[in-house]
Order: C-alpha cells, then structure tokens, then sequence
C-alpha cells in the first residue's frame, strides 16, 4: 500500500519560499498513469489544486499560481517537490501531497501545516 509523506518547514516568512518535500513509500512514482500532486486548504476555503508532476517527469501547475511554482521530482529518492515563491500570508494553508490516477486523487498524505507570518 503506497504511502505519502510531507516534510518541509511549519513557518515561513512573506516573501521567501515555501519548499516542500513528498516522500512516497510502497510503490514507484515512475508508474505510469501517476500523477503526483500538491493541494492545499485555508481556513474558511476549499480545497486548492496547486500543481502536479507526472510519472514521465511533466509539470503542470494551476494558472494563477503557475508563476510562483515550481514541481519536481527525484525518482532515485522517490520523492517529488514543491516549491512557491515570493508567499504572503494569504499562502497559509494545510499542504497535502496525493497521488492521482485517472482524474481523481487516490491516496493523500496526513498534510502539513504551513503558516506565513513574520
């Protein structure tokens, strides 16, 4: 059974950069078919898509936020990456790092919290 995991800072000031590693044990993210996403929700909103990378190694990120993102991957460590530029508060959310197949996200990590504050 696959298992995700997030591991990355909890505080980051406005400004910098939020970086964020996904580890995934229990199978391969080369498999193909996979994609490997970062999503995230704020107080008081829904669930936001961030982006994604494929099992091929293709990123695709969400519109408004495509100029301060950057997804990657590591297949030797069997992770994947997220970075978000230049935060600001409004970036405070739960992160959480899925595995999607088919359109729909099948397996997610616990989330971590990530707060942007000075």
């Amino acid at each position: 059974q696959v298992q995700l995991q997030e591991s990355g800072p909890g505080l980051v000031k406005p400004s910098q950069t939020l970086s964020l590693t996904c580890t995934v044990s229990g199978d391969s993210i080369t498999i193909e078919g996979d994609w490997w996403s970062w999503v995230r929700q704020s107080p008081g909103k829904g669930l936001e898509w961030i982006g994604t990378v494929s099992y091929s190694g293709a990123p695709a990120y969400r519109p408004i936020l495509k100029s301060r993102t950057s997804i990657s991957r590591d297949t030797t460590k069997n992770q994947f990456t997220l970075q978000l530029r230049s935060v600001t508060p409004e970036d405070t959310a739960i992160y959480y790092c899925t595995r999607d197949r088919d359109y729909a996200f099948v397996s997610w990590g616990q989330g971590t919290q990530v707060t942007v504050s000075s």
